[in-house]
């Protein structure tokens, strides 16, 4: 695509504004990203984000310059005398298999880089892009190695793509779940507890409930049944599902727990020890629980769900929020099945993931799909030829009778499986993995997991990992941001606020309270010594769906004053209509 190499190019054009403004600086990597670019530079001194005008009028002047893009295919020998005052790029040189290096020139500044770039800057619109802010970053994404300077940029193709992009950050701005957390006191992260590992108060906590309960509920009702299985794991339990082996650089480290049992002939303490690791994921104890009993042909499909909390070691800069952090609640499920019943059952999933989505407001336009397949030339992949050919063919059949609009990534496949992924799209139109439907080849070999077929010989049974939510974290901040934090009154933590305007109209308050808590109305009461203005006020910002004002007019009057989240006005409705009202958007998730 044109954007990618104008994308690409303006890195480059970067670079060499930085280079002619600061002689001495020594290059990381520049590649594009989703929106624009970035550029990582080791600088003598330290950049603000006054200087990012400066280098973006630098830029422009480079481009208008209208210098060429040019190819240059050198030899290894030739690359480490062109960079030999530059040892990232060295380092990177030294890595590469090939003889033959591939470098672009512009003007006077060289790059080591395979492109694309625009043929000439003059295909670089002067008002499509701009720099964005200044970040440290490890280089090559190590803390033992050395912090260099990230400079990120977004660019268009146009002005008025630049322009709609700024619009809609500053709609995300309004959105960030992290920002509305706060405000509307749902959850924080404390250093202190750790990084990545969010502390829910009462209202997040509320609306975890009330995501969870439903959750149970329709999981009953789509005939699952429920197990639960411990955080940690023996460490053996990780080494056969190959896990330590494969995974271990995003697990935390093994917890040894022993005693001193008995002293030998030299009086010498023996200590008898287990080592447990933080489950990183959910399924080799389900795969145990199968493999508790044996089991017939008959018995299967079964489908075994979890909301189960895992722990993984994401990077202190991959950290976001609730989107990305390092433990989160998977809303887990594993169906055990026959080859007959695979297709069946991955229908039922995705009307199940179809149906979550749209309980919760969001639309299938809201909603990316990816059909991920094994590479064929390549042999990494467990199982055999005949269960890939079956699952990847019958994912894509169901996918396409399901009427579902998705993109097929030959080589996404994970090595166990073939997989569809569900991405929801948030304000800025970014992806965020959410629904996931894989299947596992690993596990069922590993674990030798198998049942009787109707021959009375042994067959292994299809596995097939499933989350809906993919996270309780993540699908938490991603509704924050879709409502605006301004959730329906079914979801609202609080649906109810009322208003005392003095103390002496306390008591009606908690009467009325009282009589929506018994209906199962979430209720809250202001009793501050505040003006009625203020707290009005506070209702409004915490965004609650109802609000009611008590005061001598109010106590004795036989219907309620109601103003409804964004309404300037009141309404008049009488307390067993406002009732009915509001277990009706309850009951229609609205």
């Amino acid at each position: 695509m044109k954007i990618d190499a104008i994308r690409h190019s303006l890195s480059h054009i970067m670079a060499s504004a930085v280079w002619e403004m600061y002689p001495d600086v020594r290059f990381g990597i520049g590649p594009t990203i989703e929106n624009g670019f970035y550029y990582d530079f080791d600088l003598t001194g330290s950049l603000a984000p006054e200087d990012l005008p400066k280098i973006e009028k630098k830029m422009r002047e480079i481009i208008k310059q209208d210098l060429v893009f040019k190819k240059e295919i050198i030899t290894k020998e030739e690359a480490k005398e062109l960079f030999v005052n530059q040892p990232y790029k060295l380092e990177l040189i030294e890595e590469l298999p090939e003889e033959d290096i591939s470098v672009y020139k512009t003007g006077n500044f060289t790059d080591l880089c395979k492109g694309p770039h625009v043929k000439s800057a003059k295909e670089i619109p002067l008002d499509g892009f701009k720099l964005r802010k200044i970040a440290g970053a490890y280089w090559r994404g190590s803390e033992k190695n050395t912090m260099l300077t990230r400079i990120y940029g977004i660019a268009f193709e146009n002005k008025k793509g630049l322009e709609d992009y700024l619009k809609k950050e500053v709609e995300a701005e309004k959105r960030d779940h992290r920002k509305l957390g706060k405000e509307l006191n749902l959850f924080h992260i404390d250093e202190m507890v750790g990084l990545g590992l969010p502390l829910w108060h009462p209202k997040g906590a509320k609306i975890w409930r009330i995501i969870e309960n439903f959750w149970y509920d329709a999981h009953e009702k789509n005939g699952y049944d429920l197990v639960r299985t411990p955080h940690i794991g023996n460490k053996a339990l990780w080494e056969t599902s190959g896990h330590w082996g494969f995974y271990n650089d995003s697990m935390y480290p093994p917890i040894e727990v022993g005693q001193s049992l008995s002293e030998n002939q030299n009086q010498e303490k023996v200590k008898e020890s287990e080592i447990y690791l933080l489950k990183p994921m959910n399924c080799p104890f389900h795969v145990r629980i199968y493999k508790n009993n044996l089991h017939s042909y008959r018995e299967l499909p079964l489908r075994w769900a979890e909301c189960g909390t895992v722990y993984r070691f994401e990077k202190k800069g991959e950290l976001s929020g609730l989107i990305r952090v390092r433990g989160f609640t998977q809303d887990d499920a594993h169906i055990i099945c026959r080859a007959d019943q695979v297709e069946k059952e991955l229908e039922k999933v995705i009307d199940f993931i179809l149906f979550m989505y749209l309980s919760f407001g969001f639309k299938i336009e809201d909603i990316n799909v990816y059909l991920s397949v094994r590479d064929p030339k390549n042999n990494k992949y467990a199982g055999n030829d005949e269960g890939w050919n079956l699952t990847e063919n019958v994912l894509e059949k169901v996918a396409k009778a399901k009427k579902l609009t998705f993109q097929k990534e030959v080589g996404g496949a994970v090595f166990y499986g073939p997989k569809l992924d569900f991405k929801i799209k948030d304000a800025l139109g970014r992806e965020w993995q959410c629904s996931t439907l894989q299947f596992d080849f690993n596990l069922p070999e590993r674990f030798d997991m198998n049942f009787t077929n109707a021959q009375g010989e042994k067959e292994r049974p299809y596995m097939l990992h499933r989350a809906l939510f993919g996270s309780f974290e993540r699908f938490i901040g991603l509704l924050i941001e879709h409502y605006a934090g301004a959730f329906p009154a079914w979801l609202s933590p609080v649906q109810v606020k009322i208003i005392s305007v003095t103390e002496a109209h306390i008591p009606a308050c908690q009467k009325l309270a009282t009589e929506f808590k018994e209906s199962g109305i979430r209720v809250e009461i202001d009793e501050a010594h505040e003006t009625v203005g203020n707290k009005i006020r506070k209702s409004v910002h915490e965004k609650v769906p109802y609000m009611i004002v008590i005061g001598d007019k109010e106590m004795n009057a036989p219907v309620l004053n109601v103003r409804d989240r964004g309404a300037q006005e009141t309404r008049e409705i009488s307390r067993a209509d406002f009732i009915e009202e509001i277990m009706e958007k309850v009951k229609n998730r609205s």
